[in-house]
């Protein structure tokens, strides 16, 4: 996609905003212990996409929702995701050194500071998202927990850690296509699919209007996991910003080894087509998760 092209700037703008907020929710290098800190923030801001804090903002923004009540949940998801790679690339795990273009946590800290430094993510996720303004109205409030409660089980045995299980598990098997697609709706689609939910929650979205959310979330979840796995074998580390080759490497299970290149180059196709028809009735207030589901689906990195 064009740098210049109307997506890209959207997502540039939001990425900017996220990085500030990110930036007001942790505690500065210099606190003490500063080594965890400076672990915390290596991560965080080594130049990720921000686009699972952007699917909230864009979600909520849709139904008509104010920004500063959908940030605090867009920083806590980004924490997630960020705690969750820096574990995904322990020895015991992935054992990758490159992430997001540079040196992996536990290169340049050491695994027991980069054990601690997800942890300290994770724990900071819910605990911004307890930390609940003066004068809040009982809407509101039920809002935020009900969007708490969603990420808490998309990143439990149920979502992400379930499916980092089947992950492992799977290394080096034969498995089934349903098996496949479950495994990676809980590894990556359960928290994309959340961010889309949470957002349109806290946006005070309608009953029909959570629904079409929730299914263009499970679609475009599910898309990224697909196309992650097709730029595996496609693209060079200095473009993915991580070790390239490693899924095939490990024998991981994944769409392409499942179905070959053509065949999760269709999947994300008919997934990407899932996401906008869910949008449809939406009307132009969908328009901007329409354009990132397109640019999720046709991503070369």
């Amino acid at each position: 996609m064009n740098a210049a092209s109307p997506i890209a700037a959207l997502l540039e703008e939001r990425r900017l905003v996220v990085d500030e907020a990110l930036d007001r929710a942790l505690s500065p290098d210099g606190a003490w212990p500063p080594t965890i800190h400076r672990a915390v923030r290596y991560s965080l801001f080594a130049g990720g996409k921000r686009i699972r804090p952007i699917l909230v903002l864009l979600a909520g923004e849709a139904v008509g929702g104010e920004r500063q009540d959908l940030l605090p949940f867009s920083c806590a998801v980004e924490m997630v995701h960020t705690y969750s790679l820096v574990h995904d690339d322990l020895p015991a795990m992935d054992n990758d050194d490159l992430r997001r273009g540079k040196p992996t946590s536990h290169k340049v800290f050491g695994e027991a500071i980069a054990i601690l430094a997800g942890d300290a993510l994770l724990t900071r996720a819910f605990h911004l998202l307890a930390e609940v303004p003066d004068g809040w109205n009982d809407v509101k409030l039920r809002r935020r927990i009900t969007a708490t409660a969603l990420l808490g089980q998309a990143c439990g045995t149920a979502g992400l850690i379930g499916g980092q299980v089947a992950d492992l598990e799977s290394e080096g098997k034969n498995v089934e296509p349903r098996d496949l697609a479950r495994l990676h709706q809980a590894k990556t689609g359960a928290l994309l699919a959340a961010c889309v939910r949470g957002g349109g929650i806290l946006g005070g979205a309608g009953a029909e209007e959570l629904e079409r959310l929730g299914r263009y979330g499970d679609a475009v979840g599910l898309a990224f996991q697909v196309v992650d796995d097709i730029l595996d074998v496609t693209e060079e580390a200095a473009q993915l910003g991580k070790t390239a080759g490693k899924d095939v490497a490990a024998r991981k299970a994944t769409f392409v080894s499942l179905h070959g290149l053509d065949g999760a180059r269709a999947a994300a196709d008919a997934l990407l087509e899932e996401a906008l028809a869910a949008l449809a009735p939406l009307g132009p207030r969908g328009e901007t998760l329409a354009a990132l589901a397109w640019h999720i689906v046709t991503r070369h990195a």
